[in-house]
């Protein structure tokens, strides 16, 4: 994963966009982060809405307050690969009720904040409305000169006059706790709501090998107590999830440093955010959490019913899912039509010891099935003693940054690259082309970090077995093109791509690809005779083709001697 985060920070000095990218040659914190927001307020309050902005009506809004985890970069788009957790806070509370302002700005401490971009937030809050307070990350370094940001450590009333030496501004310094009061004393004089949450967690690790804990969250929660206003763990509750998780995946979630989150990382705190207001039982949060959505009461129960599978499990019986394209899904329905494996699966495997979940979808890659939510079904649904195949390949060589946005990086190493999504040409002149919603979550003109095909399905490969499920690689279906008398074989790319993931990871192979492809060849012998096993075109299968494919699978776990050939039927 280090060379992916070297990778992609190369790549940020030949991007575009240099006038939307950072200068990333200010002094580092103490940290060891360079964020120069604080340098171009003015550029940075462009970007940020107008507070108070997105009310509808009468509705209340809901205000975040923070630093570069809530919103990273001057403009907070991702174009440096980073995003912050309050870029995804929306999703979990209903538009028609309540509307999200991500009033966040990088560089910020608690101090910073409320100094230079507390006031028109302060003006604009409306009786009902409700402000979430998570900063604290840049309350360090020099008092009196360069940022000038650091807040007195704890809760107490301890004060400290300083002149900024760079100005000469005369500025009385506050206890962390002081200004955490500050801003609970003015939302509460404007009729608001105030919540304070600590801060996300960094990826670092203690002596117990558990991520670090911040003090930050033992100085809120005293405040929070002592004011009497409701407090959400999001450090403790993020925290967890890292630990469950490994360093390997630990490691993308965040981006470049130890402290910004990747796009994962981002939507993982959202989500915890979202998890804590719902699970607190401070009933000062109840009309909070009546305009909330897509996320359950309970902790242990979380993850929204729409995503996950609704598979109906017998006690003692496994499910076995199937993830690809349209070789694994497709029509599935005119006997002479097209036809995926995964559709006749049932020809292969005992339904009475095993349930098939057939969680393809036709045009899909490794990196639109898990940008689009698709993947997150799979994992939401797993058991221990679930098994889960996995074939991608067809449609991931398409291109990276135009539409579908399908493609990734043609290796097997963990590698990545920010890309900039581009209109396709014939769309170019649409008006609303740059917000146009696409269906991989996407929008055309922002921006994305790009993985590599290996590192996808080493993503999802881990991701299974955090689950106490099996995984199984499998490799694309071959197509029906020929020459002197062999059909191709793509073993020097995907192939050797499937192999290497299978070296690094230790997974279960099914070579799918030269099992069907040995049987073609000596069975038809030419594209022609071939054409009885595919449709429409030289990738699609008929019914027959499908059946044939699933046969191979079934070869394939029989000669590995794999657990779930135990659940494959008598032949």
């Amino acid at each position: 994963m280090k060379k992916c985060f070297v990778s992609c920070f190369m790549t940020l000095f030949v991007l575009t966009v240099s006038a939307q990218v950072q200068d990333r040659s200010g002094v580092k914190d103490v940290n060891g982060v360079v964020d120069n927001t604080p340098d171009s307020i003015a550029k940075a309050m462009t970007a940020r809405p107008v507070p108070g902005s997105s009310r509808k009506g009468n509705n209340p809004v809901l205000f975040l307050i923070g630093n570069s985890t809530m919103r990273t970069g001057t403009l907070g788009n991702g174009n440096n690969g980073q995003w912050g957790w309050g870029y995804y806070a929306h999703e979990y509370f209903d538009p028609t009720r309540i509307t999200v302002e991500n009033q966040a700005l990088g560089g910020m401490s608690s101090r910073t904040f409320y100094n230079k971009l507390w006031a028109p937030i302060r003006d604009a809050i409306r009786p009902g409305d409700w402000v979430i307070i998570s900063i604290g990350h840049n309350d360090n370094g020099p008092y009196d000169e360069g940022r000038a940001r650091a807040s007195i450590p704890g809760v107490g009333d301890d004060t400290l006059q300083v002149t900024i030496k760079e100005t000469g501004e005369h500025e009385t310094v506050y206890t962390y706790g002081g200004y955490m009061r500050k801003y609970i004393n003015d939302v509460r004089a404007r009729g608001g709501n105030p919540i304070l949450m600590s801060l996300t967690p960094r990826n670092a690790y203690d002596e117990q090998g558990r991520v670090v804990r911040k003090p930050h969250t033992q100085w809120l929660m005293q405040v929070a107590a002592e004011e009497g206003v409701p407090f959400v763990d999001l450090n403790e509750i993020s925290a967890k999830k890292l630990d469950s998780y490994g360093p390997w995946k630990t490691d993308y979630h965040f981006f470049l440093d130890k402290i910004h989150t990747s796009r994962f990382g981002a939507m993982m705190n959202a989500r915890s955010a979202a998890e804590g207001l719902m699970a607190s039982h401070n009933p000062a949060l109840n009309p909070l959490k009546a305009m909330m959505r897509n996320v359950q009461c309970s902790l242990s129960e979380s993850v929204a019913l729409q995503s996950m599978f609704n598979v109906q499990r017998t006690e003692g019986k496994p499910v076995v899912f199937i993830t690809g394209d349209s070789t694994v899904k497709n029509n599935d329905k005119d006997p002479d039509g097209m036809w995926g494996w995964g559709a006749v699966a049932n020809t292969v495997f005992d339904e009475t010891k095993i349930d098939i979940v057939n969680a393809a979808m036709a045009g899909r890659s490794c990196r639109s099935y898990l940008n689009e939510g698709r993947w997150e079904r799979v994992y939401n649904s797993l058991k221990p003693g679930d098994f889960v195949l996995i074939q991608f390949g067809h449609n991931d060589i398409s291109p990276i940054d135009k539409p579908k946005y399908r493609g990734a990086i043609a290796t097997a190493q963990d590698t990545c690259h920010v890309y900039r999504m581009e209109a396709a040409k014939e769309d170019l002149s649409k008006q609303n082309v740059i917000d146009q919603k696409l269906k991989s979550n996407t929008q055309v003109g922002s921006y994305e970090v790009v993985y590599s095909f290996g590192w996808y399905l080493k993503k999802f490969i881990q991701d299974v077995r955090e689950k106490g499920a099996t995984p199984i690689l499998v490799s694309l279906t071959p197509r029906n093109e020929w020459t002197d008398g062999k059909i191709e074989r793509r073993n020097d790319t995907y192939g050797k791509w499937y192999r290497e993931v299978v070296e690094a990871t230790g997974v279960e192979f099914v070579d799918l690809h030269n099992i069907t492809a040995d049987f073609l060849d000596k069975k038809c012998g030419s594209k022609e005779k071939a054409m009885k096993y595919f449709n429409h075109d030289h990738t699609h299968t008929s019914l027959l083709g499908a059946k044939t494919n699933a046969q191979s699978i079934a070869k394939g776990l029989r000669a590995n001697g794999s657990e779930l050939a135990k659940y494959l039927r008598v032949r």
